[in-house]
């Protein structure tokens, strides 16, 4: 929505956006400018404004279309204007052959990738751009695109993007400038349901799937809309557990923001104000985040388990952490089961620096970065079970790889993985 009423809006044009339509600063750019003008229109935006930053979803190669276009671009003499990091390619470029594909497609991957970069956009391959320094503050305009960078950027962090998808997203980069629609207007980011969480038990929050779980609830409940959650102790929201649940409500429902009471920063400004009298309300019980854990599973506890995925999104320091805690008793994992962990190059120099990488390489886990698991063939083509604490992941795996998917928690696993058979765990739900 463009918070304007009716559907005869007048799109305002300064005299730098028509310099930059017209040609006057260049082809590559008047290119650009005409795309980010035709969704304002299609937006009803009244005017563009300025963002401050970036980031790119279309430098992952799904055909020739991408390639031609990013590569027109470079071609016009384009060149970003703001701050702007890469999402995930279709390459490890860290890991050369580990993503199998053939000399033509790996060839076309890479020249997209430097495509990119060409732009003048950041080698960065990350899904989350959140972990990087410099990220966007409360109330700043910028233009992301991937769906849980775009859900964190504006729940999280509190800063303003609507969904920017392939070839938009780099039109914004380049002119700086995107309409005033959507989750740019004040007005379209005020929560219009409530979702009472207070009937969860704590212990049950306790655990980090519950949290991708309770993610899977509100895709569902709200679809597209804007919600408050309420009833959640802020000291256990942590930002890897906000991830999750964003992660997930991107995936199964169409969420671009969420609000959480006491916690996210919109809500924790609007006080008492929020959520406001008359607004749907709906309970979320256990049982809901149990049915969302099951819907997320296709696997059964007992199977012979091929390959744990962790990581979707990136792996941040923290997880590493975590993980290397676990991992520090020098168990191996079971022959049979592979472990990769995919991460951004960024976090995975500072989790090398921490010793963390070095614990889990130790007991046996492949890391990856550049790109992710279930986008490109990495996991071997005899895995027929794969276990992931990732709501995000287990959602799209099946249908992407063909193959079965556990869902559980971090521990889970772990545990999993060293006795090679799923293994899951029915206390911390209950």
């Amino acid at each position: 929505m463009s918070g304007q009423t009716g559907q005869s809006v007048e799109l305002h044009l300064t005299v730098e956006d028509q310099a930059k339509l017209s040609g006057a600063l260049g082809p590559g750019m008047a290119m650009a400018m005409r795309i980010v003008v035709a969704l304002a229109r299609l937006s009803l935006a009244p005017q563009l404004i300025d963002v401050e930053s970036a980031h790119i979803d279309g430098c992952l190669y799904h055909g020739q279309a991408g390639l031609d276009f990013a590569e027109k671009l470079v071609e016009l003499g384009a060149v970003v204007t703001v701050p702007t990091t890469l999402n995930v390619s279709s390459l490890d470029l860290m890991h050369p052959g580990l993503v199998r594909q053939g000399p033509a497609e790996t060839a076309a991957a890479r020249r997209l990738m430097d495509a990119y970069v060409a732009l003048g956009a950041r080698s960065t391959w990350t899904c989350a751009p959140y972990q990087l320094g410099g990220r966007p503050t409360e109330g700043i305009d910028i233009a992301w695109a991937e769906s849980n960078a775009i859900v964190f950027a504006n729940s999280v962090l509190g800063a303003r993007t609507a969904r920017y998808g392939d070839f938009v997203d780099i039109c914004a980069a380049i002119t700086g400038r995107v309409p005033l629609a959507g989750l740019h207007v004040p007005e379209n980011r005020v929560p219009t349901m409530q979702l009472d969480c207070s009937g969860i038990p704590s212990r049950v929050l306790d655990s980090d799937a519950a949290w991708a779980a309770l993610g899977f609830v509100v895709g569902q409940q709200v679809g597209e809309s804007v919600c408050i959650l309420t009833g959640l102790a802020p000291e256990i929201a942590n930002e890897d557990r906000l991830k999750a649940l964003g992660a997930t409500a991107a995936s199964s429902g169409g969420v671009a923001l969420f609000h959480i009471k006491g916690v996210t920063p919109e809500a924790v400004a609007a006080g008492a104000a929020w959520p406001a009298e008359g607004i749907l309300r709906v309970e979320i019980t256990p049982t809901m985040l149990r049915a969302a854990r099951d819907e997320l599973t296709t696997a059964t506890i007992g199977d012979r388990l091929d390959a744990v995925s962790i990581g979707t999104p990136h792996f941040s320091l923290t997880e590493f952490a975590k993980l290397a805690e676990i991992l520090d008793d020098g168990v191996p994992f079971h022959p049979s089961c592979t472990v990769w962990i995919s991460t951004s190059r960024d976090v995975l120099a500072t989790a090398q620096a921490a010793g963390f990488a070095q614990v889990c390489e130790a007991s046996g886990a492949k890391i990856v970065v550049d790109t992710c698991t279930y986008l490109v063939p990495i996991l071997a083509e005899t895995v027929r079970t794969a276990m992931t604490t990732s709501g995000k992941w287990a959602w799209y795996a099946p249908a992407n790889m063909g193959i079965s998917v556990m869902f559980g928690s971090l521990a889970e696993c772990i545990d999993s993985a060293r006795a090679g058979r799923v293994i899951r765990s029915e206390s911390a739900w209950q």
